[in-house]
């Protein structure tokens, strides 16, 4: 498990899929809020006038020199929910990135969201 300080540091650092393909450059990092642990990322990618944020878990992301290894291959994350660059993760989109991805997602006990961005 990458701890979240270290996770932080690599903004702007590319991101490749588990065959070393890049699929873009780290923007943000959201937390599990019950755990305060990475739990997803935003990739920036597309082309430098229409970029857009993908979601990908980093629970197993794997740091290296210049990079952060996701265990997804590209073709996953590039279809996978979305934000454009200045917009904000809408509250009812987060089970949907859950899903996409075969994970479980588990609100707070009063319905309080499950990621926050760092």
């Amino acid at each position: 498990m990458i701890e979240p300080a270290p996770l932080r540091e690599w903004r702007n650092q590319a991101v490749v899929d588990e065959e070393n393909r890049k699929i873009g450059i780290l923007e943000g990092i959201y937390v599990d809020t019950t755990t305060d642990r990475p739990a997803m990322a935003t990739v920036r990618c597309g082309l430098p006038t229409r970029y857009r944020l993908l979601f990908v878990p980093v629970a197993d992301a794997v740091v290296g020199p210049g990079y952060v290894k996701v265990p997804y291959l590209k073709s996953l994350v590039r279809e996978a929910p979305s934000i454009g660059t200045d917009d904000v993760l809408p509250a009812g989109q987060e089970p949907e990135i859950f899903q996409y991805y075969g994970l479980v997602y588990q609100p707070g006990m009063s319905g309080e969201r499950q990621l926050a961005r760092r």
